[in-house]
């Protein structure tokens, strides 16, 4: 149905190989049989964590982000380790980066984030029936986490405040889900 738009890889090398991330360089044909190169970035998934306080509030993070030189305001995220699944890697992640638990747990979409550069897919989860604890944040790890409702989310990306795509996206989501016109998976 769509071949004519794809794209044919015809050989590859591994360009770069990091403890995070992989660089693929490919020689591909393109539709109209043109050769051409595709660099990308290999990644091997994340999660995002949506989790909503039973009063409406939402749990975020600020965290440095070295390649922008900034803070950032984010939801809980995590890299999936091999061989996780995404559910348990969200359920790690939130106790590791908040150290609050969850009881109800709702899949809510896939996220491509970075589509011309990065085969990275984000599994964004709807996380209910918080309990508190003990944050257990890995070596060279340092964030804060902070609470907000929907509509102080939302004037937060109106203000560019939050302009981390997974943040904006669950924002979205969250207002929808909140309202009943969405219901998560």
């Amino acid at each position: 149905m769509d071949d004519h738009l794809k794209e044919t890889k015809i050989d590859g090398q591994l360009a770069y190989d990091g403890n995070f991330l992989k660089v693929s360089r490919d020689c591909v044909k393109l539709p109209d049989g043109k050769i051409t190169q595709r660099e990308f970035i290999r990644h091997p998934g994340a999660v995002v964590i949506l989790a909503l306080f039973d009063d409406g509030r939402v749990l975020l993070e600020r965290q440095f982000r070295y390649p922008n030189d900034q803070v950032f305001i984010e939801f809980p995220a995590g890299k999936i380790d091999p061989g996780e699944a995404s559910l348990a890697c969200a359920k790690r992640e939130l106790e590791e980066e908040t150290g609050y638990t969850a009881t109800d747990w709702h899949f809510v979409c896939t996220i491509h984030n970075a589509i011309a550069y990065s085969d990275e897919h984000l599994d964004l989860f709807l996380a209910r029936g918080l309990t508190a604890g003990d944050a257990k944040l890995d070596d060279g790890e340092f964030l804060e986490t902070f609470t907000a409702t929907i509509p102080e989310m939302l004037e937060m990306v109106q203000r560019g405040d939050i302009t981390d795509v997974k943040t904006v996206i669950g924002t979205f989501w969250l207002e929808k889900i909140a309202a009943g016109t969405w219901t998560p998976a």
